[in-house]
């Protein structure tokens, strides 16, 4: 006759494994990587039913949410390895696929298999970009400038710039064959900046500040874009992606004159990837 412990112990194993309580405070940066899915998804659907401001503003807001996951994580402590590998691939859907796709249904597809050819060169280069990131943050030690700087154009900003044919059209401009083969080449251009070695300014460096007396003109400058953005969004879209695409041979001077030559390519052993791009 068994005795009640070992009674217990069976019943323990025929239920199963026991679950573990988990914090509401760790679900929550899941919660909004979820919801970055979500809004790409949204974003690929509405530019198929030619909604294409909804589709653009859906993807634009899914990178919202995508930069806010990971710093909502940190300021609540709930870090984890499962939040990175969900963060990975909302990464993929909202920067790489859908951009491609909007781009695709809106212009591309004028310039038919090389529109197509595009879209798929620009989805694959984001994919290798995260790749790259994932594999070279796993290495314990990173270089100095690693803070400062990215290496190639960062995820979220690739997927801002190459939809600015989209911003062009929703100004007017009629996506046509010639526009549509310029909009291919551009997108293959973004794509190669995002697996590029160029070193590409983060913002994210300690040592950035501001004098104190800037500080109140600096709010106004954030105010004034958050009035324009919500007032003229395409006008302010544009202006954003080509001041974007100016300031990338500063960034890269800058390096220079700071550290040498450019970054090694992480496949030759470089110093790989600063930062996160997030």
């Amino acid at each position: 006759m068994q005795s009640a412990a070992e009674g217990e112990g069976s019943n323990d194993k025929a239920r199963g494994p026991r679950l573990r309580e988990i914090p509401l405070r760790l679900m929550i940066p899941n919660m909004i990587t979820v919801l970055a899915i979500c809004a790409g998804l949204s974003g690929i659907r509405l530019a198929f039913e030619n909604r294409v401001e909804l589709a653009v503003a859906m993807v634009l807001f899914a990178a919202f949410l995508d930069g806010i996951d990971g710093r909502v994580a940190r300021l609540l402590k709930a870090t984890s390895s499962f939040g990175g590998q969900m963060d990975s691939l909302a990464d993929i859907i909202n920067f790489g696929v859908a951009p491609a796709l909007v781009l695709y249904v809106f212009v591309l597809d004028q310039a038919r298999s090389i529109g197509w050819i595009a879209a798929l060169i620009y989805a694959i280069a984001t994919g290798l970009r995260l790749a790259r990131f994932n594999v070279m943050a796993e290495r314990q030690v990173k270089a100095s400038w690693q803070s400062e700087y990215f290496v190639g154009v960062p995820a979220p900003a690739g997927a801002m710039l190459v939809l600015l044919p989209v911003y062009l059209g929703l100004l007017g401009l009629a996506p046509e064959r010639l526009f549509a083969l310029i909009a291919a080449a551009y997108t293959v251009l973004i794509a190669f900046l995002l697996v590029s070695r160029l070193p590409v300014w983060s913002g994210k460096s300690e040592n950035s500040r501001l004098r104190r007396d800037l500080v109140l003109p600096a709010i106004l400058v954030v105010v004034f874009y958050v009035a324009t953005l919500m007032t003229y969004t395409w006008e302010t879209m544009v202006v954003t992606a080509l001041a974007y695409l100016i300031s990338l041979p500063f960034g890269a001077r800058s390096w220079q004159r700071k550290y040498g030559d450019w970054p090694a390519h992480p496949a030759q052993g470089g110093d790989g990837l600063p930062g996160d791009n997030d």
